[in-house]
């Protein structure tokens, strides 16, 4: 039947079916979808009441939960926790609503905050659907193998993770070369504790070992646990004489993944994308005002990610046929998964507390994207145009 036939059949049918009683109606109901082909819900939702109702004064359907403070607010969290997942955002809010209003970058009046507080993920995603639609994008942009290195350093792989303790550390290079990896450009040592996601981020001039090295020592200074095991990939970066014997020095045990086989460092490639990729991109950058801006840019961003930015962690997966279930623990950021393992000594606790204490989420995500801004400005123009020459 035509839409416009459908229309004149529902308006002559609406009066007769909301006088009916029950009885009636369903076998009205019945009728129509027969003439019509309509679903019954789509046709109970056609003949029902239009408009507002004379007794709630309000239209049909369920009313609306969140007002728009508490639909401003969900944006202003969102936002201030680097545009997390829902899922990941929703477990996360009671701490960081605390910390936005102890900083004064949020005042909610009991009701708003309330509602905030009991959002769902799925109504997270859609009060935030509009503001997402409106988002711009950010600008986006071979080792050779080390012989019998390998047969010294054993495999790790992708299974041998579970139930590690704080201090098992997964490291990886990122390359900022742009389109090409020919000549010089700088790199980005990540490393992600695997127990607790703590990240550690270090701008690095070039991808020589000895430069790489000299950027894992910085690391290890750094973190606020003993760094008991490190596991990269086979890189010549990594995989070389000098890191070896530092390792074996240091009480440091030292493995590999397999050739090719980018899960054995699933936890450091995953952090490649939220720390590197998605902050700064793929462009080029090579000079020494790059590698001072970049090194600010990773000290800033470290801090978000490690005090602001919670994360999940696979419990179990089960495979039942071709249908894979994983199941997810609550998110939390790396500094409360840190505190809830119970390995640091006092001296330890009370220094990474004292500086969860001064993290402002929102003046620190404003600082890191204004130092982004400035680091994309120094970005190497594209191969084959000149510096300054427009694009097309």
């Amino acid at each position: 039947m035509a839409s416009r036939d459908v229309a004149g059949c529902a308006a002559e049918l609406r009066p007769r079916y909301q006088a009916a009683g029950r009885a009636e109606k369903g076998r009205l109901l019945t009728r129509f979808c027969e003439v019509t082909g309509y679903h019954r819900k789509a046709a109970i939702r056609l003949l029902g009441p239009r408009g507002p109702s004379r007794r709630t004064g309000r239209g049909p359907g369920r009313p609306r939960r969140y007002d728009a403070a508490a639909r401003t607010a969900a944006v202003t969290v969102w936002e201030a926790s680097g545009r997390l997942t829902s899922k990941n955002l929703v477990p996360y809010l009671p701490t960081l609503v605390e910390q936005l209003e102890r900083h004064g970058e949020l005042a909610l009046e009991p009701a708003p905050r309330a509602a905030l507080l009991a959002l769902s993920a799925a109504t997270l995603d859609r009060t935030l659907r509009p503001h997402r639609r409106r988002l711009g994008r950010q600008p986006r942009a071979g080792a050779g193998e080390p012989g019998s290195l390998k047969a010294q350093v054993p495999v790790r792989t992708f299974g041998d993770w579970a139930d590690v303790a704080p201090g098992a550390v997964q490291a990886d290079l990122v390359l900022l070369c742009g389109e090409t990896t020919a000549g010089h450009y700088l790199t980005v040592l990540v490393t992600v504790d695997v127990a607790t996601s703590w990240c550690g981020l270090r701008a690095v001039w070039g991808k020589t070992y000895d430069r790489v090295g000299a950027a894992l020592w910085h690391t290890r200074a750094g973190l606020p646990f003993p760094l008991r095991e490190l596991h990269t990939d086979n890189g010549s970066e990594f995989l070389n004489d000098g890191l070896v014997r530092w390792c074996r020095k240091e009480g440091i045990r030292y493995t590999r993944g397999r050739p090719y086989k980018k899960n054995d460092q699933a936890w450091g490639e995953q952090k490649n994308w939220v720390a590197v990729r998605k902050l700064i991109g793929y462009d080029r950058y090579s000079t020494r005002a790059a590698h001072a801006q970049l090194g600010r840019v990773l000290a800033l961003a470290a801090d978000y990610l490690n005090f602001c930015r919670p994360v999940r962690k696979l419990v179990s997966k089960e495979r039942d046929g071709a249908r894979v279930r994983k199941r997810y623990d609550t998110a939390r950021t790396p500094y409360q998964r840190l505190l809830a393992a119970k390995t640091l000594t006092a001296e330890q606790r009370a220094a990474v507390e004292t500086l969860a204490a001064r993290i402002n989420p929102v003046a620190l995500r404003a600082r890191l994207d204004h130092e982004l801004r400035a680091l994309w400005a120094l970005a190497d123009p594209p191969a084959g145009r000149a510096l300054g020459e427009p694009g097309l």
